[in-house]
């Protein structure tokens, strides 16, 4: 089932949310409508959070996870930081990160099993990706972006590339990650798949 929601009027919901299977982030809203619609749909399954990262909302580009773990950037309030493991499953790892590209849900996409980042991430970041999540990465350009958590959505089960990534590529990715993999937008036209 599919459900519509919108962030102030805004239909970038990944930006301002942070959905994996053990858990779901969601940034302040003004109105309890963008959280409600979440916990409604997701709370008897999963906790879900609300949360700030470095005083702001957008939860969903600065963070990045799976179901063992959880990436912040280092501009993360010591609060924030305190909040986040109180309120997560103690099995995930809730991890502060030094890397210079800090947006990192920009620069990370991940399942349970593998994560692409950004060609130029510090190698520091890359273990601890590797450690903190559980996963293989592999540095990657997706589409000819370099911001794979931008142009590039995948779970478990499939996944959603930049609509420029040719046919050889997908099969090499789908390949890759062992999920099953297509071209697409989202919000009517967007190819910043990691926004919607």
């Amino acid at each position: 089932m599919a459900t519509r929601v919108a962030f102030e009027n805004t239909g970038e919901i990944g930006v301002f949310a942070a959905l994996t299977n053990g858990y779901c982030l969601t940034g302040i809203n003004r109105s309890e409508n963008f959280y409600s619609v979440f916990e409604a749909e997701l709370s008897a399954h999963i906790p879900v959070i609300h949360a700030t990262v470095a005083g702001c909302r957008f939860v969903g580009r600065t963070t990045v996870g799976n179901r063992r773990g959880l990436l912040v950037p280092n501009t993360t309030t010591d609060q924030e930081l305190a909040h986040l493991r109180n309120s997560l499953p103690d099995s995930v790892v809730v991890q502060r990160v030094e890397e210079r590209l800090s947006a990192l849900g920009n620069i990370v996409c991940c399942n349970d099993h593998v994560a692409l980042v950004h060609p130029d991430i510090d190698r520091e970041t890359e273990d601890v990706i590797s450690d903190v999540l559980g996963v293989e990465v592999f540095r990657q350009i997706v589409g000819g972006q370099a911001l794979v958590g931008s142009y590039c959505k995948f779970s478990n089960q499939g996944g959603m590339v930049h609509p420029r990534t040719t046919v050889e590529d997908i099969e090499e990715l789908s390949s890759l990650l062992q999920v099953p993999l297509v071209a697409g937008t989202v919000n009517r036209g967007s190819d910043v798949l990691g926004g919607g």
